[in-house]
């Protein structure tokens, strides 16, 4: 979920849809399993991202993640 949440064209409505967290409550989830340095630099990647809310993205984005992210190495 973590990582999920972390991803950054990962929206938060997949991860309400997946895990049953909406987004405040994914939020508070990375506040809890994250060092402070690292919550912070997350909080200021996604704030007013629109790859992290649905109704905010273009037509132009289909899918949740980057095509190499869960490629086997």
């Amino acid at each position: 979920m973590i990582e999920m949440a972390w991803e950054d064209r990962t929206p938060f409505e997949a991860i309400e849809a997946s895990y049953g967290l909406s987004e405040p409550d994914t939020i508070a989830l990375m506040r809890r399993s994250l060092k402070r340095t690292a919550f912070n630099n997350w909080r200021k990647r996604v704030t007013g991202r629109a790859t992290k809310h649905r109704a905010l993205r273009g037509f132009g984005v289909s899918r949740g993640y980057c095509p190499t992210q869960y490629k086997q190495r």
